[in-house]
């Protein structure tokens, strides 16, 4: 990223506010074995280890729209993203996940910190549910990616607690 920007209020609060929510999903496989972090506890297919692995394809996708539009975005997609997004592969491991959204986390940060203009914006990607030529800014992406993170997060808290009675919060 070239230039420089000053971090705003505005662009801390989006930090501060993606990174809260970050750590409640983060927290919800604390001291978990990997066996229990790929347990798929309720009826859907989830499982703790998968979802964090989505979040983190997901917002590395929405970051890659905020820099480049959506040819961007849709790096790393194909027929079987589902899969690769959702699923453990053999081999793949929590503290690998864990690592992985790391790395995105720490991306994401810099680019809210730097991107020389939150209103800039891009066209979404062809989508049933996108309506046609709907356009998002910098910011909207950022606000985009914060309610993703919680609300997986939540999910995250209700499997936590069907694996062994732990809440993140409360």
């Amino acid at each position: 990223m070239t230039g420089t920007t000053t971090l705003t209020r505005e662009r801390s609060d989006l930090i501060e506010s993606l990174r809260r929510h970050r750590n409640f999903l983060r927290f919800t496989v604390r001291d978990l074995s990997e066996e229990q972090a790929q347990r798929r506890p309720t009826v859907s297919a989830l499982n703790l280890a998968g979802l964090i692995k989505h979040v983190a394809a997901t917002e590395a996708g929405w970051a890659r729209f905020a820099e480049g539009g959506a040819e961007a975005m849709n790096r790393n997609w194909g027929p079987d993203a589902y899969t690769r997004h959702w699923h453990i592969a053999p081999g793949e491991t929590l503290v690998g996940v864990l690592a992985d959204y790391e790395e995105v986390a720490r991306h994401t940060d810099d680019l809210i910190a730097a991107l020389p203009d939150l209103d800039a914006d891009h066209a979404l990607p062809e989508a049933p549910w996108y309506e046609p030529g709907v356009r998002w800014s910098a910011r909207r992406v950022f606000l985009h990616i914060i309610a993703e993170t919680a609300q997986h997060a939540g999910h995250a808290d209700i499997l936590r607690e069907s694996i062994d009675g732990q809440k993140t919060m409360g």
